[in-house]
């Protein structure tokens, strides 16, 4: 089975900035729970926070990409989300894709357009996933906020035993105006859900067979 470079971008309401945010420095540790980690750190000139997930799982380099790069099955594990479709690939690690966010009511959706590339280290064999926003790829929905403002980040990192380490990180201005409860339940609960049903994804059959020529295990 190969499956065909798509890609995904988690779901959740919160802005852009160019820190490595990677680093411990800030992070306030939101939830603890069956081995995945939620923090969220706050940012510079945002009323918005960013979020970092960080988890284990037990695949090799090759399935864990491709569940990730699988984005017409990622509403089975993806939180909130009720549509994705592709809408440029330009290779196999560089393709543009679209995505709606189901909001409690109230709000309204929420809609976005991610330019995704994928790379991996020779050396470390690290793969790292970059999602740039484009918004004007497309004409906005009217019932459907577009958001504007985005970065979204994977780092995966290969360890002993055929575990990887994986870390997430998502800044996103969601635009319009958002209650303070639906914040943080995308903040903790999106991410935590998200990261379990993720675990659960990357054992199903399909993906026993999956290659992908860009990804060296």
């Amino acid at each position: 089975m190969t499956i065909k470079c798509t890609f995904l971008f988690l779901p959740a309401l919160l802005l852009i900035s160019t820190l490595d945010l990677f680093s411990q420095s800030d992070w306030e540790l939101k939830m603890n729970k069956e081995g995945i980690t939620v923090y969220t750190k706050n940012l510079e000139n945002s009323p918005y926070k960013a979020i970092k997930t960080v988890c284990t799982i037990k695949s090799s380099m090759s399935r864990l990409t491709a569940v990730l790069l699988d984005i017409e099955n990622s509403a089975d594990w993806v939180y909130s989300t009720k549509k994705c479709s592709v809408l440029k690939v330009s290779s196999p690690t560089d393709l543009t894709y679209y995505s709606e966010i189901a909001v409690p009511w109230p709000v309204s959706n929420r809609d976005f357009i991610i330019r995704l590339k994928v790379s991996q280290d020779e050396k470390t064999k690290v793969v790292t996933v970059l999602g740039e926003n484009k918004p004007t790829y497309l004409p906005e929905n009217k019932n459907v906020v577009r958001i504007q403002r985005s970065f979204s980040k994977w780092l995966i990192t290969p360890l002993p035993n055929g575990l990887l380490k994986i870390e997430y990180l998502l800044e996103v201005d969601p635009g319009g105006t958002i209650p303070a409860w639906l914040i943080n339940m995308f903040a903790t609960k999106g991410p935590f859900e998200t990261f379990k049903n993720l675990r659960e994804q990357v054992k199903k059959p399909r993906y026993d067979k999956v290659t992908l020529a860009f990804i060296n295990n």
